[in-house]
C-alpha cells in the first residue's frame, strides 16, 4: 500500500474537491477557477492559511495534530467547509521508525488519543513489539506493514524529527520536552507522563530466590555507564545483600571500534534475542531493575517494576519519573536534552561537547560506584517495607 501522502485524497467534498488530514490539512481541488481557501486553527483561532488559486493542491506545513477547519470559496459563493473530526474515522498513526523505548514512551500517548477523540487507530509499530502491544491494547490495530483497502481521514507521524528545524512535524522540539512526553505535544494532548500497564497480565515467577535485573548494554556508548569498576561492584554487592543477578541484555557483550563492553562478572547470564513476555516475566517478579537510559529501562517502567536508572547523557525529564535517578551534576550532563547539541544517531562516540578530549563521556565516567549503591540502599530500605 502506498503512504497516505502518495494516495488519492480520501474524502470527497462536492464540486470535485479532495480533502483529508493525512499529515496536515490537505485539498485538492479542480482547475476550475476562481477558489479562495481558507484554513484556521480553531484551537488559537489562528488563520493560517488564505489563499485565492485557480485550482491545484494544498497542504499544510504543520503536520501534527491541530484542530483544523478550512472554508472554500467559487468566487463570492462559499460551497464546502469542513471542521476536523476524528470520531469514528480512521486514522493512521506511524512510529515504526523508533526505538524499543520509544515505543514504550509513546504507545499509552496514542491510546489515550483514541480515546478521547474516539477514532479508529491503526498503529505502525516495530515487527518486535508488535504482538506484544496487541496483547496490551486489543482495541488499536497494531501492524508492521500496511495493507491494501484502508483509506485513513488523517494520518500523524510520531518520531523523533532530528533536523526538524521549522517545526513541521512536531509543536516542540523533543530535546526540551523530554522522550517520556514527547508523543503527546505531537497528538495534540497535554504533557503527561502515559505509562502503558503491562502489569494487567501476571506470569508465574521464574525463580523462588529473590534477584535483581540488570540491563547494562544500550546502543550508542554515551549510553552506557562508563566507570570501568561500575557493574562489578554493583554485582558484587548485591549478591552480598543475599540477591540473585539476572542480566537480561539482548547481547552478551556489545560495542564498536575502540570500546566493547561485556556481561558484568557474577551476573547470570539470561541474555539474548527472548521474547519480550519473557522479559516481562523477569522483571514482573524483580525486586527491583538497574538499568540505562534504553529499551528494557523503559520495558520495567511499563511492567511497573522500581528502577534505578543510570544515565549522564539525557536529563532527569527526558524519561519516566524514578525517585532513584542517577545523575552527577558536578560534570558535564544532559547534552541529549540540550537544543544547542544536535544528536547524530550515526555516531557510535556522540559526544557533543568534549568529543576526542579527556573529558569525553564524563557525565557517566564520573557517575561513581558509591552513588548508585546509595541509591540500592535506598530502594531495598523501600522494597523491605512492602
Amino acid at each position: 500500500m502506498n503512504s497516505p501522502e502518495d494516495q488519492l485524497f480520501s474524502q470527497e467534498g462536492p464540486l470535485g474537491i479532495r480533502f483529508d488530514f493525512n499529515e496536515g490539512c490537505r485539498l485538492s481541488l479542480p482547475y476550475s477557477g476562481e477558489w479562495t481557501v481558507n484554513i484556521w486553527d480553531i484551537d488559537t483561532q489562528c488563520l493560517i492559511f488564505s489563499q485565492k488559486l485557480d485550482g491545484g493542491v494544498i497542504q499544510t506545513r504543520k503536520k501534527y495534530y491541530m484542530n483544523f477547519f478550512f472554508e472554500i470559496w467559487k468566487k463570492e459563493e462559499k460551497v464546502f467547509s469542513h471542521k476536523l473530526n476524528l470520531r469514528e474515522k480512521f486514522v493512521l498513526i506511524n512510529m515504526d521508525k523508533g526505538g524499543i523505548g520509544d515505543h514504550l514512551a509513546w504507545v499509552a500517548h496514542v491510546e489515550h488519543f483514541r480515546k478521547q477523540h474516539g477514532c479508529n487507530i491503526t498503529c505502525l509499530v516495530r515487527n518486535d513489539l508488535e504482538k506484544v502491544f496487541k496483547e496490551y491494547f486489543p482495541d488499536i490495530d497494531f501492524c508492521s506493514s500496511l495493507s491494501e483497502g484502508k483509506d485513513f481521514y488523517a494520518t500523524y507521524k510520531v518520531l523523533i524529527f532530528y533536523n526538524d528545524c521549522d517545526l513541521e512535524y512536531s509543536p516542540i522540539d523533543y530535546r526540551e520536552v523530554g522522550l517520556v512526553v514527547y508523543a503527546a505535544s505531537i497528538l495534540g494532548l497535554p504533557l503527561t507522563e502515559r505509562r502503558p500497564d503491562f502489569s494487567c497480565i501476571t506470569y508465574n515467577r521464574p525463580i523462588a530466590e529473590r534477584y535483581v535485573c540488570i540491563a547494562t548494554q544500550a546502543s550508542s556508548h554515551c549510553k552506557f555507564w562508563n566507570n570501568p569498576n561500575g557493574w562489578l561492584q554493583v554485582v558484587e554487592f548485591l549478591k552480598k545483600k543475599g540477591y540473585r543477578v539476572i542480566c537480561l541484555d539482548k547481547q552478551l557483550f556489545s560495542g564498536h571500534g575502540r570500546s566493547w563492553h561485556y556481561i558484568p562478572y557474577g551476573a547470570e547470564d539470561e541474555t539474548g534475542d527472548r521474547p519480550f513476555q519473557e522479559r516481562i516475566q523477569w522483571l514482573q517478579h524483580a525486586d527491583f531493575f538497574i538499568g540505562l537510559s534504553s529499551g528494557l529501562s523503559w520495558l520495567a517502567w511499563a511492567v511497573g517494576c522500581p528502577i534505578i536508572m543510570i544515565s549522564g547523557f539525557t536529563a532527569e525529564k527526558n524519561e519516566f519519573s524514578t525517585p532513584w535517578r542517577v545523575l552527577n551534576r558536578n560534570v558535564c550532563n544532559s547534552c541529549a536534552n540540550d537544543i544547542r547539541c544536535q544528536l547524530d544517531p550515526t555516531d557510535y562516540f556522540w559526544c557533543p561537547r568534549h568529543k576526542n578530549t579527556e573529558r569525553e563521556f564524563e557525565c557517566s565516567k564520573n557517575i561513581s560506584v558509591n552513588h548508585v549503591l546509595m541509591h540500592i540502599n535506598s530502594i531495598i530500605s523501600k522494597t523491605l517495607l512492602t
